[in-house]
C-alpha cells in the first residue's frame, strides 16, 4: 500500500477510485464521483456577491467563514480529492397533491421521515472507514452542516448541474437527491464536470409561488418558502403570508416541476418516507414544546422548534378558508411567543 497521499501509478489510482465507487453504491448511495478541492474557483466570488445583495436573509452562517465556504482547499489544506455522493429520496407521490388538503399542512418531501443528516452521515462514515482500511490516508465527511458548497462541488464532479432553481439536478437522477462529501488526502482521478442542460425551460421558475427567482440560476432566499418556514425568525412579511398556502415546512414546487424528474430513480432508503406527510393543522396548533419535541424526535423538523412550527401552522390555518379552524387561531392570540400571537391574530382575521 502506498503511503497516505502517495498517488501511486495511474493504474493504482484508477483501481482505488473504481473500488471506492463500487463500495459507495454497495452502501446504498445512488451515485459517486470525484473532484478536487480547487475545482470551483468561481464559488467564492458568487458567494460574496450573494451575501452583498442580502439575499441570504437571516442566514448569518452563510456570511461566516466565507473563506472556507468559498474555497474547499482552505477548509482542509491536506485534502487532495473530494468524493461527492448522491442519495436519492424520490417521493412515491407528487408532493403538489398535498397542497390541496386545506386542513393539513404540507411538509417538504425530504423532511417527512428520518433526518437525512443522520442517515447520510452514517453511510459516509462507513464508506470513509472502508477507504482508510483499504488504501490508508485520512478523511473528513460532510453533510450539509459545514462550510462546504456541496452543489458546485457536485457539478465539478459530474454528478449533475445547478439548474435554474439553483438546486442540483441530473439527467440520470432528476433532482430528488441528497449530497454528501468525503474529503481525503488520497489522490484519486477526478471526473469531468457536468454542463448545464436546462435549455429554454423555465418550469421551475414559473412554479415558484412567491417569485423567489430574480433571474434564472439566482435565488433570493428572502422570498423562498423553504427559507421563510424554516430559517426565518419572527413574523413573515404579511404580503407573503397568503402565498405560503398550507406549506408549514419547506416547499417542493420548483423541484416537482422539473421535467428531468422523468428520469428520477426510486429511493432505496424507506426511512425518508415517514409519518410526517401532511399532518392535521389542528393537531399541530395544539402542541406545546414538549409535545412538539416528542412528535418530531429524529426528524429534521425538530430543529425549528415549537414556536416557529405553530407560527407556520397558523399561517396555513389563515389560508385554509375553513372557518371551523378560527377558534384554534383565536385561542393562540395570547401565546407567549410574539410571532405566534401575531400569526394567530392574522389567521383569525382572515377567517372572520
Amino acid at each position: 500500500m502506498p503511503p497516505a497521499g502517495d498517488a501511486g501509478s495511474p493504474q493504482d489510482i484508477w483501481a482505488k477510485k473504481n473500488a471506492l465507487v463500487a463500495q459507495a453504491l454497495a452502501e446504498g448511495f445512488t451515485a459517486a464521483r470525484v473532484t478536487t478541492p480547487d475545482a470551483i474557483p468561481q464559488a467564492a466570488g458568487r458567494l460574496a456577491e450573494y451575501v452583498a445583495k442580502g439575499r441570504h436573509g437571516q442566514m448569518g452562517w452563510m456570511a461566516e467563514r466565507m473563506g472556507w465556504r468559498g474555497d474547499p482547499a482552505a477548509l482542509w489544506p491536506q485534502a487532495r480529492s473530494v468524493v461527492m455522493l448522491a442519495e436519492a429520496y424520490t417521493p412515491p407521490h407528487d408532493p403538489r397533491e398535498d397542497l390541496e388538503w386545506r386542513e393539513r399542512g404540507a411538509v417538504s418531501v425530504y423532511a417527512q421521515g428520518k433526518d437525512y443528516h443522520d442517515i447520510v452521515k452514517a453511510r459516509l462514515k462507513r464508506v470513509g472507514r472502508w477507504l482508510i482500511e483499504q488504501f490508508g490516508g485520512e478523511i473528513k465527511v460532510f453533510v450539509d452542516t459545514a462550510p462546504v458548497m456541496e452543489k458546485p462541488l457536485a457539478q465539478a464532479a459530474g454528478l449533475g448541474w445547478q439548474g435554474k432553481h439553483t438546486n442540483l439536478l441530473s439527467r440520470d437522477l432528476g433532482n430528488w437527491f441528497f449530497l454528501g462529501a468525503i474529503f481525503t488526502t488520497l489522490e484519486l482521478p477526478p471526473d469531468a464536470p457536468e454542463a448545464e442542460h436546462c435549455g429554454s425551460c423555465r418550469a421551475c421558475l414559473d412554479a415558484c409561488p412567491t417569485g423567489a427567482f430574480p433571474a434564472p440560476f439566482q435565488l433570493d432566499a428572502r422570498r423562498c418558502i423553504s427559507y421563510l418556514t424554516i430559517e426565518h425568525k419572527g413574523p413573515v412579511d404579511p404580503e407573503l403570508r397568503p402565498m405560503l398556502g398550507n406549506r408549514i415546512y419547506g416547499c417542493d414546487d420548483c423541484l416537482a416541476a422539473c421535467p428531468w424528474n422523468k428520469f428520477a430513480v426510486q429511493a432505496s432508503e424507506m426511512r425518508y418516507h415517514g409519518p410526517h406527510r401532511a399532518p392535521p393543522l389542528a393537531e399541530l396548533a395544539a402542541l406545546d414544546d414538549a409535545g412538539f419535541r416528542a412528535r418530531f424526535s429524529g426528524s429534521p423538523i425538530k430543529r425549528i422548534g415549537r414556536d416557529r412550527m405553530v407560527r407556520n401552522v397558523l399561517y396555513a390555518i389563515g389560508n385554509s378558508g375553513l372557518r371551523e379552524l378560527r377558534p384554534i387561531a383565536e385561542g393562540l392570540t395570547g401565546d407567549p411567543d410574539p410571532a405566534v400571537a401575531d400569526a394567530a391574530r392574522w389567521a383569525a382575521r382572515r377567517l372572520a
